[in-house]
């Protein structure tokens, strides 16, 4: 290695703030430009650019020595993807629709074929990977067809700031229409009449906060502003009822929700609020049978319920109790056909999918769930079946098993495999092992699901990477990945910690995880790490960390609190500068996210308990692990100058040799790089600094 490590100069600058100054040394990467920068990325200010690419030029200096790795890591990660994959059709009406990949493309054409065709001759009506020429980045946002299959409306975002461009083709001419329309959320959703859609947009803080109509080959320049959502701590999101019959307007922060609906079939037809918001209450309405079901916690219900109620009659003193969940059942959501109602549950951790039939509108006796056998695994239900269907497609996958997609007959109650994820490279679940053990941290019982293969010693002596996130309700999945399979088959034992903040044991496991009990997580995560070790799964210097957005705060706050437990970690997008970004709401997502971090501009015991974890604020002279940071410059959810801060504030307080990476996408966004091989080449980077840092970099 030849460059030094870049040293960012300090400008103090003070923040007052609850009768408090605070200095920050590095405000100054912060570009006062920054939304012009998220649109044009160019506009970035030189000082900022020239520190950002010193940081790369230095990660990619110290990792030179690992391109070989990199390279053999990407060969074997990308060998595991199929590279003509495919999904299964999905029937819709008079066509099956499917995504597929060309061999070795990045990105999926849209494709269909008439149900009545017994060739299934394909059509190809949307070539992402055409779209996706011109452009360093490129991410597809909606795409839905018109009823009548005739348009396809699709979004497009090619800067990764999720600024996306609404375009509408004709599918019998295959011709584009002239109306384009920019910056939408990427929502799209169309009325019944086949000439109606509906989008959101966003404001100059990349909020959505509107609603507009549009009607194609209409004479007016400008479309409908159908609703605006005043309060700036509320996202808008659109949907249609699985019957078609209604589209919802959905406004929601993380604790509270309104909807309001428009008749699918009369899309002029102004909305109607459903219930007015009470804050602390959720609810999810779609119908059935001519009443409108409703998923909420009201009434205390803080683990969901299903409530219904008329058509005339959706004030919430009129809902009726129609499903209560089992003591210590989590209702996840609820999948509407129309003989049948599908639930989603998680109880001790578990998924569970539970199918009731309706008879006359009124559920039947006979309610039945989906049996499994496997010790941890994940379920996934494909709300896209047609309403009148009795076919419920479902996907099942755990640590060692590929995802299998199934296709369940409600009456008939027999399953059928369509479709199990191929690994070409080949991978044999026997030679694996998943378990699912738990940590003590006070008296809570914390989950961990772990991966390994069964020649792996569980002695202590095997290098383990532990995963989390443990934020806004969030349940990782135990799921199967192709990517970990290239530490796993390296000795290495995968860990993921289900800490509070996530709602893998109920809503109360995520409200222990929130607000005035964040530390709750990162406690949790300290005490799995702690478990691992006193049970010889892994030894303190043989354990890499990793989380990313909010789950890169949880490592940020555990390397203040812990850094010697560690021997390296890795932060993705890490949301690390929590008291700045809370204290300042004119950045994106800093209103709606007061009820899961609180409002430390308003409420004093809020900045106290935020300032004493943010990961930022709580860097101090100690001796941190190895570490590496990724970063993207049109990040609307987690800015680019949180992680460079970050770093450049770790750089001056640490009093370790220990390694320090920044790499920031100066193309890309919160996701990283787009299509399904580039993104491949980021996995190969950090698992070759993991491998790198473990000593574990011979090839052979």
């Amino acid at each position: 290695m030849s460059l030094p490590a870049p040293i960012a100069h300090k400008i103090a600058a003070s923040i007052e703030q609850h009768k408090e100054t605070r200095v920050d040394d590095y405000a100054w990467l912060r570009d006062p430009n920054w939304q012009a920068v998220m649109k044009q990325p160019d506009q970035l200010r030189s000082d900022i650019r020239a520190y950002l690419e010193a940081e790369n030029s230095y990660t990619e200096d110290y990792m030179q020595d690992t391109q070989a790795l990199q390279e053999d890591l990407f060969t074997e990660l990308k060998a595991r993807i199929k590279s003509d994959e495919s999904t299964v059709p999905t029937k819709d009406g008079d066509y099956f629709y499917y995504l597929r990949y060309e061999d070795a493309a990045e990105h999926p054409r849209l494709c269909r074929y008439r149900a009545n065709d017994p060739d299934q001759t394909e059509e190809c009506i949307l070539d992402a990977n055409a779209l996706a020429a011109d452009y360093d980045y490129f991410d597809m946002g909606g795409c839905e067809h018109s009823p009548d299959h005739r348009y396809l409306a699709y979004s497009i975002d090619t800067k990764g700031s999720e600024f996306y461009q609404l375009y509408i083709l004709d599918l019998s001419s295959n011709t584009l229409l002239t109306e384009t329309i920019n910056n939408v959320q990427g929502d799209i959703v169309w009325a019944m009449d086949n000439q109606t859609l509906f989008y959101t947009t966003l404001d100059d803080h990349h909020r959505a906060d509107k609603v507009f109509r549009h009607t194609l080959y209409s004479a007016t320049s400008y479309d409908t502003l159908v609703y605006t959502e005043a309060d700036k701590g509320f996202f808008v999101s659109l949907d249609r009822t699985e019957s078609d019959n209604f589209i919802l307007i959905s406004a929601h922060d993380h604790n509270t929700s309104e909807s309001h609906y428009i008749p699918a079939d009369q899309p002029t037809v102004a909305p109607q609020c459903f219930q007015p918001r009470v804050e602390g209450i959720e609810y999810y309405p779609s119908d059935q049978a001519g009443h409108w079901l409703i998923m909420t916690n009201a009434n205390g219900c803080e683990n969901y319920k299903i409530m219904r109620c008329s058509f005339d009659q959706t004030q919430a003193e009129h809902w009726q109790d129609y499903y209560l969940p089992a003591k210590g059942s989590l209702l996840k959501n609820m999948f509407l056909y129309e003989h049948y109602l599908v639930r989603t549950e998680r109880r001790e951790g578990l998924p569970k999918i539970t199918i009731q039939a309706v008879v006359d509108g009124e559920l039947t006796a006979d309610a039945y769930a989906i049996d499994f056998d496997e010790e941890a695994y994940e379920l996934g239900v494909d709300g896209g079946s047609e309403f009148s269907s009795n076919l419920l497609r479902f996907s099942y996958t755990s640590m060692t098993t590929p995802t299998q997609i199934f296709d369940f007959d409600m009456l008939s109650r027999k399953r059928e495999l369509r479709k199990e994820q191929e690994v070409p490279s080949g991978h044999d679940k026997d030679d694996f092992c998943t378990r699912r053990i738990f940590a003590d941290n006070n008296g809570c019982q914390v989950p961990i699901s772990l991966l390994y293969h069964h020649d792996t010693p569980l002695d202590g002596s095997a290098p383990l990477l532990l995963y989390a996130y443990g934020s806004y309700g969030s349940s990782m999945p135990a799921s199967f990945s192709t990517t970990r399979l290239s530490l796993v088959k390296r000795g290495f034992i995968y860990a993921i910690a289900h800490i509070r903040g996530g709602m893998e044991l109920g809503y109360d496991w995520y409200r222990q995880g929130k607000l005035m009990q964040k530390k709750n997580t990162f406690a949790d995560f300290i005490s799995a790490s702690k478990h691992l070790v006193k049970e010889s799964y892994a030894h303190a210097d043989k354990i890499t960390i990793h989380g990313g957005s909010a789950g890169g705060m949880l490592i940020g706050a555990v390397l203040n609190i812990e850094p010697t437990l560690y021997h390296s970690a890795i932060a993705d997008v890490p949301f690390v500068d929590v008291l700045n970004t809370m204290s300042d709401d004119s950045l994106p997502l800093t209103p709606p996210e007061w009820p899961e971090w609180g409002n430390p501009i308003k409420d004093q015991a809020a900045y106290d308990y935020i300032k004493s974890y943010s990961p930022y604020e709580n860097v101090s002279a100690q001796a941190y692990p190895h570490i590496l940071v990724t970063a993207g410059l049109t990040d609307p959810r987690v800015t680019y100058w949180e992680p460079a801060k970050w770093v450049a504030k770790l750089r001056a307080y640490s009093s370790s040799d220990h390694t320090l990476l920044l790499k920031t996408h100066m193309d890309a966004g919160h996701a990283g790089a787009s299509g399904r091989y580039d993104s491949l080449k980021e996995v190969a980077l950090m698992y070759a600094f993991v491998l790198k840092m473990h000593g574990l970099t011979d090839l052979d």
